[in-house]
């Protein structure tokens, strides 16, 4: 029975060492990494040119160039049409047509 706890202890310590080993070579593989450094000759990593940032999809167009036109366009409308608009709105949904005042009172009595 002592021969089993010895095999079991040696095992989990060669185990343990190779796992502290491991533990140890990729922090320091991390931090090389983070640093900007070329990977080592016998890593296991290829060596790339470093590209720059990649734009988000959303910014290119259907060939892959980058848009220089504005995404959105907003026009200024003066706030008397947006109240009118508004209130045509909440006037036209279900819940606000047996209303007593409109939105724009309640945002007049503010």
């Amino acid at each position: 029975m002592a021969v089993l706890h010895l095999l079991y202890v040696l095992v989990f310590t060669i185990l343990a060492v190779v796992a502290v080993s491991n533990l140890i070579r990729n922090m320091f593989i991390l931090g090389r990494d983070m640093q900007g450094q070329d990977p080592s000759p016998w890593s296991d990593q290829p060596k790339v040119a470093p590209k720059g940032p990649t734009p988000h999809p959303e910014l290119l167009d259907d060939a892959g160039k980058i848009l220089d036109e504005p995404l959105m366009v907003m026009r200024a409308m003066p706030i008397d049409d947006v109240r009118s608009q508004l209130d045509a709105l909440y006037d036209a949904s279900p819940s606000g047509s047996g209303a007593d005042s409109s939105p724009s009172d309640l945002l007049d009595d503010a």
